[in-house]
């Protein structure tokens, strides 16, 4: 007999696993580059460490949830100030990439709340 919860909790973490890679996939070079611009290293290194998840076969969720955290971390240790300076030196408006990226991974790791 199939049980359905174990099929469920299953396709749950299959399609997290899948838009955080999908995620990453289309706008994970922009938050490359917002991570550039505002010198956050360990946002940075967050980033290759979420990459590097997904080259494994099975990807591990609590890699990911990891990841993302450390991401999260990073884009909220950013000021407001410092969003200004990057934003009159690159000419972009850094403080709506700063909000919309934080926002993304914020969704994609809430995601993961009972990973582990």
């Amino acid at each position: 007999m199939l049980n359905k919860h174990n099929f469920d909790s299953t396709q749950a973490a299959y399609d997290r696993i899948a838009d955080t890679e999908r995620h990453l996939r289309r706008h994970g070079a922009a938050l490359c580059d917002l991570f550039g611009a505002f010198d956050a290293p360990s946002g940075f290194d967050a980033l290759c460490d979420l990459h590097g998840a997904f080259s494994r076969q099975n990807p591990d969720a609590l890699t990911i949830k990891a990841a993302l955290q450390e991401i999260m971390e990073a884009l909220a240790q950013q000021t407001s100030q410092v969003a200004d300076n990057v934003a009159r030196d690159r000419d972009f408006d850094a403080s709506a990439a700063l909000r919309w990226h934080g926002a993304r991974i914020s969704e994609l790791h809430a995601r993961f709340h009972h990973a582990g």
